[in-house]
């Protein structure tokens, strides 16, 4: 069975998660952050704090390290240098435990093409140490409109059916993190509004997100901060409800040229 990405398989078996880390307000907190491929940077003094409870778009233009920044957070790619926390656990040493809190949802949807809707869930769950994982993975079908379709194998769905059963897989262990990379790809207007809500349901269970999108308007109605990153670096940061559309654009535009 082929591995469907490096963060699947790096995750222990273990209960479900206690309260771990430092006593902390933060769901991240990354200073000095650095990285770079052979000769080329791409991160560079990255400054970062994310509050808990607290929504966070990520702008910016293509290669302009958002993607990089969140394979840090979620372990599949180190860091350079710099110091990455979430939730008080520091990336260098407690990286399974982080992972335990994470939910990821990208391009990629890390999901193995051969077994079945179900089979995925049933396979991640027990690898989270998720308790009564059939139950949940039913339960999160339902949620994301794919019930119907949990003996069908991975190959036979579409793009945007994928893209559901990933986001059940992000969800299944309860992460108290979302890190999500364009979380709407490949999904109509039926799964744009089901991302919605399940994240608004996450944010009122007090869970915390970070995520990317090129889609400004969204980008302010999804978060409570926006930021920018240009050239490896946070180049601007605002609270969306002061912030309009038309002004972030102009900012942008301003920071991304």
């Amino acid at each position: 069975m082929s591995r469907p990405g490096e963060q699947m398989a790096a995750v222990q078996p273990a209960p479900a998660h206690p309260d771990v880390g430092a006593p902390t307000a933060l769901a991240i907190e990354i200073s000095n952050l650095k990285k770079g491929f052979g000769l080329k940077p791409v991160l560079r003094n990255v400054q970062l704090m994310l509050s808990r409870g607290q929504r966070m778009a990520l702008l910016g233009a293509n290669g302009a390290g958002k993607t990089t920044l969140l394979r840090i957070l979620t372990g599949l790619s180190k860091a350079g240098s710099g110091t990455v926390r979430v939730y008080g656990l520091d990336s260098h040493y407690e990286l399974q435990e982080i992972r335990r809190l994470v939910g990821f949802v990208a391009h990629q949807p890390y999901l193995y093409e051969e077994l079945t809707v179900l089979e995925n869930l049933l396979f991640f769950g027990k690898l989270y140490g998720v308790t009564h994982v059939r139950e949940r993975a039913t339960v999160l079908l339902q949620r994301v409109g794919m019930e119907r379709r949990a003996n069908d194998r991975i190959r036979a769905l579409s793009r945007g059916q994928v893209q559901r059963v990933a986001w059940a897989r992000a969800l299944l262990h309860e992460p108290r993190l979302l890190l999500l990379d364009e979380p709407d790809t490949g999904l109509d207007q039926h799964g744009n509004d089901l991302v919605e809500s399940l994240l608004a349901e996450h944010t009122e269970r007090g869970g915390s997100m970070l995520f990317t999108t090129h889609n400004l308007e969204r980008a302010i109605a999804w978060s409570d901060q926006i930021v920018i990153l240009a050239g490896g670096r946070v180049t601007y940061q605002h609270e969306s409800a002061t912030l309009s559309l038309e002004e972030l654009q102009r900012r942008y535009r301003e920071v991304t040229r």
